[in-house]
């Protein structure tokens, strides 16, 4: 057999336990057909086999985002960016430069304020030392309705978060003096006077303005979502990542947002979604019956191939006001790329957990609470060989990883947020329970399948590696580092285990014969650095399918 491409002069870790440790592999067309030393690979180069010396440099199976919102990265440059205006003078010309480039009368809606990714912000952070209002944004056009949307709060991971309004964009919005927030948790900012001063502040992580108050300005369309889906896949690429998992559910929006661009050809990142439900007003019997009637495409892997495919859903118990109002706007999700009304009351979320059971179907969940929901649906039909999968779990006591091993529930753990982001205030949290802050050390040594996530909030997969081996926050504060990890296991939280949680371990994961060639070539490697060196790695060449969807230039 001939291959179609070599690298040689490698460090390869392949995960792979049979060969753990190779020097060179091969591939030919999507597949890898050997690894080995350089002898061993050279000798299946042909006359028309594309040869790649490495020079040293490391190779790692393609990174699975177990927990990814990929089709959010794209669509922050689908709007106008506030980047770098450290004043609001800044601030102004940036958005009378813009308005000047569009007609009069066209929304000019931009990203929120401050820089990416997190679009933190403090009104010091202005040299006049106050957030821009109504008025400053007058004074870039008062023939444009403006609007700054708000971030999604898990960007900031602190609130409130900003949208800010020019008077013209409340005139359209119907907003004045007499108007009643549609929730305590959004302010409507006021002066003296008792009018709006176009500062809404949200006190709610996923923002409620532009699903209420500003309904009527331009949202994200299909020609949106699938250009910003394409965009996002190249930035995702260009950290190593190959593979990921929306286990928070996707929307019919960011399906077809996915579909078009397989249809296209344009995949370059694999997907396995879950299914994010509209029940709208759902009984639990209502539910029942829906469950029943898509278990042939939701059970086991569910409908699909390795590129693209679809099994299990998401859920969780919300009866608030603010999910009403959020749900209300369908189909617009926002930055959300989820179905707002996805959640249940109670009783019928037990429903469908247990005809979820019943009917072979996976459930990805996100609160604590449904450990417990979970082992309830495990008494009305066995889960334990189904993958149940929960996320952004934050403690769990020694009572619960026994739980969730005994049940065979998949982990999505996010170390960009409770070990970098929030370590700190998660340790002043935890108090006496300190031990049981993401204790990744207790579950992997228990069995638990234990996989990993972005959350988009950053997006390289090289940062929650780096934070379950170094376990410190931003500030260098230890995060309960008693239960770091290995390079060697975060690198095996980041491929093998979730390949697992998609139903894919015998294809991807590993850098084996057989398997689908998805790979990462390194400058550095991960298994010899100090951990906070691992967070800023980077691809010098990704490689999914066979096929190379990012190489770094000189440029770069």
């Amino acid at each position: 057999m001939q291959a179609d491409t070599v690298f040689l002069n490698a460090v390869i870790h392949t995960q792979d336990p049979g060969c753990p440790r190779a020097q060179a592999i091969a591939m030919s067309g999507e597949r890898i057909v050997a690894t080995g030393s350089d002898a061993q690979i050279r000798a299946l180069a042909g006359a028309h086999t594309q040869i790649r010396d490495c020079g040293g440099a490391t190779i790692i199976p393609g990174l699975i985002d177990s927990h990814a919102h990929l089709d959010r990265e794209g669509l922050k440059a689908r709007l106008p960016s506030l980047a770098g205006c450290d004043s609001i003078t800044a601030l102004v010309d940036r958005l009378a430069a813009l308005a000047a480039a569009r007609p009069a009368g066209q929304w000019l809606v931009t990203m929120p304020l401050g820089d990416p990714p997190f679009y933190l912000w403090t009104p010091e952070a202005y040299a006049e030392g106050r957030l821009p209002n109504r008025h400053d944004l007058d004074r870039a056009s008062t023939t444009h309705p403006i609007l700054i949307r708000p971030p999604w709060g898990y960007w900031p991971a602190k609130g409130p978060t900003p949208c800010i309004a020019n008077s013209l964009a409340l005139a359209r919005a119907g907003i004045d003096r007499h108007t009643v927030s549609p929730s305590p948790r959004l302010e409507i900012e006021r002066d003296a006077q008792g009018d709006p001063t176009g500062v809404f502040l949200e006190h709610e992580r996923m923002p409620l303005s532009e699903f209420t108050l500003f309904a009527l300005a331009p949202a994200f369309g299909a020609a949106d979502r699938h250009a910003a889906l394409v965009d996002s896949m190249q930035a995702y690429n260009r950290f190593g990542t190959t593979s990921v998992i929306e286990g928070h559910g996707v929307s019919p929006a960011t399906l077809r947002a996915w579909q078009t661009a397989c249809d296209a050809g344009q995949l370059s990142v694999r997907a396995h979604l879950m299914l994010s439900p509209a029940w709208g007003r759902a009984t639990a019997d209502d539910v029942r019956t829906l469950i029943h009637d898509w278990a042939g495409w939701l059970r086991g892997r569910g409908l699909g191939d390795h590129w693209l495919a679809m099994s299990g859903l998401y859920t969780e118990i919300d009866e608030s006001n603010e999910r009403l109002l959020r749900a209300a706007a369908a189909p617009q999700t926002g930055w959300a790329g989820f179905c707002y009304d996805a959640s249940l009351p109670r009783d019928a979320v037990i429903a469908l957990l247990a005809e979820c059971a019943r009917n072979g179907i996976r459930v990805s969940a996100i609160y604590p609470e449904f450990i417990d929901l979970f082992a309830q649906a495990n008494r009305v039909a066995d889960i334990s060989a189904h993958r149940w999968v929960l996320c952004h779990q934050i403690m769990l006591s020694d009572s619960q990883i026994a739980q969730l091993r005994d049940l065979g529930i998949g982990l999505s753990l996010h170390p960009n947020a409770h070990v970098w982001k929030r370590g700190s205030e998660l340790v002043r949290a935890a108090g006496d329970r300190l031990p049981e802050l993401l204790p990744v050390r207790k579950l992997i040594d228990a069995g638990v399948r234990t996989a990993i996530g972005t959350d988009n909030v950053p997006i390289s997969m090289f940062g929650p590696m780096s934070y379950l081996v170094g376990r410190t926050d931003r500030t260098g504060k230890p995060v309960n580092p008693e239960q770091a990890i290995t390079p060697e296991e975060a690198l095996r939280c980041a491929t093998v285990e979730g390949a697992w949680l998609s139903f894919d371990e015998a294809n991807k994961g590993r850098l084996a014969p057989g398997m689908l060639a998805d790979l990462v070539v390194l400058d550095r490697d991960p298994l010899t650095l100090a951990a906070s060196a691992i967070a800023s790695l980077d691809a010098r060449l990704t490689v999914c399918g066979g096929r190379v969807v990012h190489e770094r230039t000189a440029a770069d």
